[in-house]
């Protein structure tokens, strides 16, 4: 009788123990205000913050590839983007024996223009910017909450800068890279850094974002360093300056403008 009773009370006292961690547990997080962030919109934020929806933007950009067999390169590209038409124009000026070449993405169609030939050749979004570790890519409007589903996620430290660690997996196959890793700032919601893997998982390319300037509501990126992770010693550097939000002449995002612009 007295072992019963003990059994009994023991039974007690670890249930209400039990209920008493509970409470505190949820006690504690009613308190922190404790809530997983949701990883999808934060894509989207990243998206939004980047995108121009009621302005044009323009910049100068300055590309700087070192590749351990041809050295090193240097291209400067004016940049013209409309995101809400999902359109931009990318032309030449250095070196001086590419100056006119440019691209152009309409109706998300990509075409190469070469004044010599004033042939324009239909390309991907998914190759090489000029032989740099750039994609084409790169230079259209970021639509990560779209192309992409968060798989996995984390949080750390990233130099001084509290970060979420996201695994994403494509949506479709249109995507330059099935698989990316991001290091997002919290607040702001900027990417830092990028990994981007193949379907086999192997490591392709990495990106580090370490500058960013405020322009209007959105920021963009002044500078990038993308590393080519299957060569060794082999990098492209970007740089944007002379940075712009006016709207631009429907005229500029047509073959035509590419055509007489190099005339």
């Amino acid at each position: 009788m007295v072992r019963k009773a003990s059994v009994k009370a023991l039974v007690i006292t670890m249930a209400a123990v039990l209920c008493a961690l509970l409470m505190t547990a949820s006690v504690a997080l009613a308190a922190s205000g404790s809530k997983a962030p949701d990883m999808q919109k934060i894509l989207d934020n990243i998206d939004k913050l980047s995108t121009f929806p009621n302005n044009d933007f323009s910049a100068v950009m300055t590309i700087v590839s070192e590749d351990p067999k041809k050295g090193v390169e240097k291209h400067v590209v004016r940049m013209f983007r409309r995101d809400r038409e999902n359109k931009f124009l990318l032309l030449f000026q250095e070196p001086e024996v590419m100056k006119g070449q440019g691209y152009l993405l309409v109706d998300d169609n990509l075409w190469f223009y070469d004044p010599e030939s004033r042939k324009f050749t239909h390309t991907s979004m998914k190759e090489n910017f000029s032989g740099t570790d750039a994609k084409n890519s790169d230079f259209s409007q970021s639509t990560l909450a779209k192309d992409y589903q968060v798989k996995s996620w984390s949080e750390a430290k990233f130099y001084n800068y509290d970060v979420y660690i996201l695994e994403l997996e494509a949506r479709n196959d249109e995507v330059t890279y099935p698989t990316l890793k991001l290091w997002v700032n919290k607040e702001p919601n900027l990417v830092l850094k990028t990994e981007s893997y193949s379907l086999s998982g192997r490591l392709l390319r990495s990106a580090l974002i370490p500058n960013y300037a405020k322009v209007g509501s959105a920021y963009v990126a002044t500078s990038m360093i993308l590393i080519d992770e299957l060569v060794a010693g082999k990098k492209t550097q970007i740089t944007l300056k002379n940075i712009s939000i006016q709207n631009l002449p429907d005229s500029v995002f047509t073959k035509s403008y590419m055509e007489r612009v190099n005339r």
